[in-house]
């Protein structure tokens, strides 16, 4: 399943740029989370990734980590590709 993460950096870890990411990449690969992209953004949020995880407890298990570990906060979403999205709408119909 695919997941739009929404991050903010902490103020500690944001000119610590390739250390972040070396530490928080090491924990997706335990936890099976693939990364397939990464936006850097200007605005309320300081990331935009989009991962593949084997289920939401490991996205929420990564959510919970990073807070704990420091590095800022990360709010998750679903995200469903077209495909989805327009079966929702035939099985919302009936």
């Amino acid at each position: 399943m695919k997941y739009v993460l929404l991050g903010n950096l902490s103020p500690e870890w944001a000119s610590r740029q390739s250390e972040r990411i070396g530490k928080a990449k090491a924990r997706l690969d335990n936890l099976g989370i693939k990364i397939e992209s990464i936006h850097y953004t200007q605005g309320y949020y300081d990331f935009v990734d989009v991962i593949d995880a084997p289920n939401a407890e490991a996205v929420l298990a990564f959510s919970v980590w990073y807070s704990t570990q420091g590095l800022g906060r990360i709010q998750s979403m679903p995200a469903f590709d077209a495909k989805s999205f327009e079966t929702a709408i035939k099985n919302a119909a009936g």
